[in-house]
């Protein structure tokens, strides 16, 4: 009997619900390995977002004097910060899952975006103890969140998807060209200072907002400040654009991953 990756489409997604135990054990497995030999383990999910917040806050705030609509710059700062870390470190663990995981794809079948994703949950774990230090920055400087703070989800949902879509792009090329390894960091590194992080897109020429907007990390860093400190300068055009932007980063990334898919086990 041959088993084959995703014999039909329909197959396929109840393969992913059939193997959810699987997904569950990597995501659990890259947690504790991720803190396992480190000194100050899950710490680490607070002190890098703290200090890039310092050092991005020192330099759009104190030498580039960049204004912040009222709010405190440090929460500016570390508002754009929760997304944009999350989206980061998914981008660069789901590169290198399928890569770290070449001993079980090339002997057993399962389906495979159960490891990119996988990786993305266990991103979003450091997302979730970055938003506590998030809550009491706010509370620190007296600054408390309305209504709007009840579409954050939809903001979650939409950094959730950015990353995952990514995520299954650059794991299927990760597998077959393995020079991305070099060009991971280049773009994380790149994508945090063309991305509003350390500044307010508001600063972008209107003329040139919307084609800003194309990076789907825009309208999701933009949502997580409208959410959480009530910035009134959202710009509603850019956030459709990104919106459109996300949903085309998922549709194509899963079209590329289904497509490679069958030759993982070859080539890897």
């Amino acid at each position: 009997m041959t088993i084959e990756a995703g014999r039909s489409e329909r197959q396929y997604w109840l393969d992913l619900w059939r193997y959810r135990e699987l997904f569950y054990f990597l995501a659990w497995r890259d947690i504790l390995v991720r803190y396992k030999q480190t000194v100050v383990g899950v710490a680490w999910a607070v002190i890098r977002p703290l200090l890039t917040m310092l050092v991005l806050t020192f330099i759009f705030g104190k030498l580039a004097k960049m204004g912040s609509g009222g709010v405190p710059y440090p929460i500016l700062v570390f508002c754009g910060m929760l997304p944009w870390q999350f989206f980061a470190t998914a981008f660069a663990e789901s590169g290198n899952s399928l890569v770290s995981n070449s001993g079980m794809i090339s002997k057993v079948y399962f389906p495979r975006m159960v490891v990119p994703a996988s990786s993305v949950i266990t991103s979003f774990v450091d997302f979730l103890i970055s938003a506590v230090l998030m809550a009491l920055m706010m509370v620190y400087y007296g600054y408390l969140p309305g209504a709007s703070i009840l579409m954050l989800p939809f903001f979650v949902m939409l950094a959730f998807g950015t990353a995952f879509g990514t995520g299954l792009w650059i794991s299927a090329l990760m597998v077959r060209y393995r020079d991305f390894r070099f060009i991971v960091p280049f773009i994380v590194q790149f994508g945090l200072y063309v991305s509003p992080v350390g500044f307010s897109s508001s600063v972008v020429p209107k003329e040139w907002r919307w084609l800003y907007s194309l990076n789907p990390m825009v309208g999701v860093i933009d949502g997580f400040r409208w959410t959480i400190l009530g910035e009134r300068n959202l710009y509603w055009p850019g956030l459709g654009i990104s919106v459109v932007a996300v949903i085309w980063v998922i549709i194509s990334g899963i079209w590329y991953f289904r497509r490679t898919e069958r030759t993982f086990a070859d080539v890897i």
